[in-house]
């Protein structure tokens, strides 16, 4: 296999980008100019910053987005925010900000949208006469508990919402923030209205740190998963992604661990590199563990048919080949040993109520 080598102009000094997952700044696929930087023969500026999260408003008609894919369990979900400050150098979300103009490199985790009207559009869509209630997904494209969240509050005020609508949600993050609203999740948990699943990618502190760069570490999703399972809320864990060399040999360990913490579900997704996203993974793996860069790829592209990535319907998310089915059968073992997934929760709709839009005229009886 040849070495790869992402384009040396593309690349960010470590000093502009400490505390970032991405190591570069591609521009996005539908720009007709590329970016390049130079060296102008001054050397590195020494009293340069890193480069700060900026944040946008988003003003969105609607706040639902449809899906029909076969092969996930929703056909509905919000997004409060674009783009993640979490960092995550595998994020298959990353080539949406080619959509804006930017890249799906370093811009996706500094250049975010915030979408403060999401509460008001929800309500305003559950409202409609036709709409029928199904469980909302939400942190499925990017986490809705990334650290802005502490500001904007989005996440907070859309719950209040499904909690008044009685409407159900199912939750992925990997976020300790999520605990500031146990208050709201242990309400609709008494009327089986909400599912939290915790993503834990990696048990080992290092590996976290430049995977994940702003999330929340290990222990602090364990203790997450604790927090949300003491107050009744059904848990799960999401061992994801993994990829092979690097931490799939953790499977078990997260599984348990995330068991003695009180999930009682538990599912995995295989690295999924679409897009620009193959790109930079490539490029953070040369940087971060170069001894593992032609092993990582060799065991991924023999999952993917012979690419980095195959987005066919049943197989994006588990692969195919000996060491997908490897993954696929320790995962099985695990979560029967452990007892998991005994029972799938479904959350109910059948207590949903309308909400009233301003201006509505009451019922007569």
């Amino acid at each position: 296999m040849p070495e790869f080598r992402a384009p040396e102009d593309t690349r960010i000094s470590a000093d502009f980008r400490r505390g970032r997952g991405a190591v570069a700044n591609q521009s996005g696929r539908y720009e007709s100019e590329t970016r390049v930087a130079f060296d102008d023969g001054w050397g590195p500026d020494e009293d340069a910053l890193p480069i700060r999260t900026d944040v946008q408003i988003e003003k969105p008609k609607k706040i639902i987005t449809r899906n029909d894919s076969p092969d996930i369990p929703f056909d509905r979900s919000i997004n409060p925010y674009r783009g993640c400050e979490h960092g995550c150098s595998y994020c298959f979300a990353r080539p949406t900000h080619a959509y804006m103009g930017l890249s799906p490199g370093l811009d996706f985790e500094t250049r975010l949208f915030a979408k403060p009207d999401a509460a008001r559009l929800l309500e305003k869509e559950l409202a409609h006469p036709k709409y029928q209630p199904k469980t909302l997904a939400i942190g499925t494209n990017t986490d809705p508990y990334q650290p802005i969240e502490k500001q904007y509050r989005i996440m907070r005020d859309v719950l209040e919402v499904l909690d008044a609508c009685n409407h159900p949600v199912g939750i992925v993050t990997k976020s300790a923030l999520i605990q500031r609203d146990i208050d709201i999740l242990s309400r609709m948990a008494e009327r089986n209205l909400v599912k939290v699943a915790v993503s834990v990618t990696t048990l080992d502190r290092k590996l976290h740190r430049a995977m994940e760069p702003r999330a929340a570490a290990p222990e602090r999703r364990l203790e997450t998963l604790q927090a949300l399972s003491d107050a009744g809320i059904p848990t799960a864990v999401l061992a994801a992604p993994m990829v092979p060399a690097l931490n799939d040999a953790e499977l078990e360990s997260i599984l348990e661990a995330a068991r003695e913490a009180g999930a009682q579900e538990a599912g995995y997704i295989l690295l999924r590199l679409p897009l620009e996203v193959s790109e930079i993974f490539r490029d953070w793996l040369l940087t971060h563990y170069p001894d593992k860069y032609r092993h990582v790829l060799s065991l991924l592209k023999s999952m993917r048919g012979g690419q980095d990535y195959d987005s066919t319907f049943g197989r994006r998310m588990r692969g195919q080949g000996p060491y997908a089915e490897t993954i696929r059968n320790r995962f099985t073992l695990a979560v029967k040993r452990l007892g998991l997934n005994r029972m799938r929760r479904r959350l109910s709709s059948d207590s949903f109520t309308r909400p009233r839009v301003a201006g509505e005229q009451l019922d007569l009886f």
